[in-house]
């Protein structure tokens, strides 16, 4: 038993609820992700309106994505507003870019972005606003001067400690880790890893984190780059994968490997993803919050600054549905809540 699930479990009723809506949406997503979003839903500023709002991923067809992405459909359908989702095929620092323009020239209410890069998609982002149109970053933030709130999953430091206390207690706090991240530019991966850093020299002195390696978020080249870590460091004992398509990536290469059940991973992953190597034993525990929790929260926030309910000042408050009221904190940024721990437990307990 993981002394951090028992922090981490206050939502465990209301994620089941949300995450099994959002599981019925995602077919209704993938259909026309390509396109770009719809004209103005009459949101604007003080209208009182529901909004047109337009979800831009890092890329598609990231099962974390489509998870997120569904939970802001599910709001803005609950609004009676109007959904689009667009994105790149990769996740590169200026593939965001054209969707922004397009979005904006398309007239939508609020741009909700998941930012590759802090600085790559800024000028765009600024371009969008000037025009009216608002802009929530969820999961990954942009420069603050670029957006009018970020919606965080939940405190780097809290997302960096659990990943480490995790990996720490099933390797006995003792060895050499690699950390599989995404791309090397990704905001919310640096933020984690460089605090993850910092609590392994404090707290752990016995543990080296030998090599952060960078898997792209594309399942091929993780795939490949946990075999790489395992060929180069043969006394490696764990590997943390801050990413949904890396730590998937991982397990499903030390599942059929010698290495399983030798070589602890952990991370950030969806139950879905994961279950089936929590069962075999190729993965004890990993922690996420609620992707879809994260999109609806964001969608309904975006509806709220769209409309004139809030500004994106620290103080305001609104309702997000089912998820109950919130309050802007300081650099126009609301938080969900904690991370969630995940093993053989309670995995069953969630489709997400």
């Amino acid at each position: 038993m993981f002394s951090t699930r028992r922090i981490t479990r206050r939502r465990g009723a209301a994620l089941t609820a949300v995450a099994a809506s959002a599981a019925l949406l995602l077919t209704a997503c993938g259909g026309d992700g390509e396109e770009a979003g719809g004209g103005g839903g009459g949101g604007g500023e003080g209208g009182g309106e529901a909004a047109a709002i337009t979800f831009l991923p890092k890329n598609l067809g990231n099962p974390y994505f489509d998870t997120s992405n569904a939970g802001g459909q599910e709001a803005v359908e609950e609004l009676g507003g109007t959904f689009s989702e667009v994105g790149p095929t990769e996740a590169s620092p200026t593939s965001q870019v054209s969707f922004i323009e397009t979005a904006a020239q398309q007239g939508v209410d609020a741009l909700v972005v998941s930012a590759n890069d802090p600085e790559a998609i800024c000028d765009a982002l600024n371009e969008a606003r000037g025009v009216g149109v608002k802009v929530v970053t969820f999961d990954s933030d942009t420069n603050p001067d670029c957006r009018d709130l970020f919606i965080n999953q939940a405190t780097a430091e809290g997302i960096a400690k659990v990943q480490v206390d995790l990996i720490t207690e099933q390797i006995g706090d003792e060895g050499q880790i690699a950390i599989l991240s995404a791309s090397a530019n990704a905001t919310n991966q640096n933020a984690w890893i460089e605090l993850m850093q910092a609590e392994l020299e404090t707290n752990h002195p016995n543990v080296e984190l030998v090599e952060i390696a960078y898997g792209d978020d594309d399942d091929q080249r993780s795939f490949d780059q946990t075999a790489a870590l395992l060929q180069t460091y043969p006394d490696l004992k764990g590997i943390v994968s801050p990413t949904t398509v890396g730590i998937a990536a991982a397990a499903r290469y030390l599942s059929t490997s010698e290495y399983q059940g030798q070589v602890a991973l952990t991370g950030l992953g969806t139950p879905n993803q994961m279950r089936e190597y929590v069962k075999d034993g190729t993965v004890e525990a990993f922690a996420l919050w609620n992707p879809a929790d994260l999109g609806y929260l964001a969608a309904y926030a975006a509806n709220a600054l769209a409309t004139g309910e809030i500004s994106g000042e620290a103080g305001d408050t609104f309702e997000a549905g089912r998820l109950g009221s919130f309050e802007v904190g300081d650099d126009a940024s609301v938080l969900l809540g904690d991370p969630f721990v995940f093993d053989a437990e309670n995995i069953d307990d969630f489709d997400f």
